[in-house]
């Protein structure tokens, strides 16, 4: 796991392409933060974009942007290779966020998804989040979740 740097500039549009491929990004997201990473992700302390590298090769990424006004952060872009989804790669990129999320003091993490497979859903649980509600965009499922951090981590049973 490491920092964005601009090498990987065409790997992260690929990554980006291939979700919005899958159907996972709504018709409104204009991916400008993907065109512009330096801008939406290392002009504020607060954002944040990571790629998890593995063998010297980027097969995924995550982002963080955070909000000032409500203190929450949202989690943006997880996107995994597709060959490599079945791996811990997703949870250790989430990991890393919350993380980041933890140490600069925000009191809540959001993410949204259209992607429904279980095993993200399952996922989410994992960590923590709770999910909030899910609304029809254009005929596909949009769905909300939220972790609180200024609650004590759930313990696992």
């Amino acid at each position: 796991m490491r920092s964005f740097e601009s090498r990987d500039r065409q790997v992260v549009a690929r990554l980006y392409t291939e979700g919005l491929l899958a159907g996972q990004i709504a018709d409104n997201d204009t991916g400008a933060d993907i065109d512009f990473i330096e801008e939406a992700y290392f002009n504020d302390d607060f954002n944040h974009l990571w790629v998890a590298e593995v063998k010297g090769e980027v097969l995924g990424m995550i982002g963080v942007a955070h909000d000032h006004e409500t203190h929450s952060s949202e989690i943006r872009r997880l996107r995994v290779a597709k060959d490599w989804q079945q791996t811990c790669i997703a949870a250790t990129l989430i990991e890393t966020a919350l993380q980041f999320c933890r140490q600069r003091g925000a009191l809540k993490v959001v993410l949204d998804t259209r992607f429904e497979k279980s095993t993200a859903l399952d996922m989410f649980t994992k960590f923590g989040f709770q999910y909030t509600r899910g609304k029809t965009h254009h005929g596909k499922e949009l769905l909300e979740f939220y972790l609180d951090l200024y609650r004590p981590k759930k313990k696992e049973s």
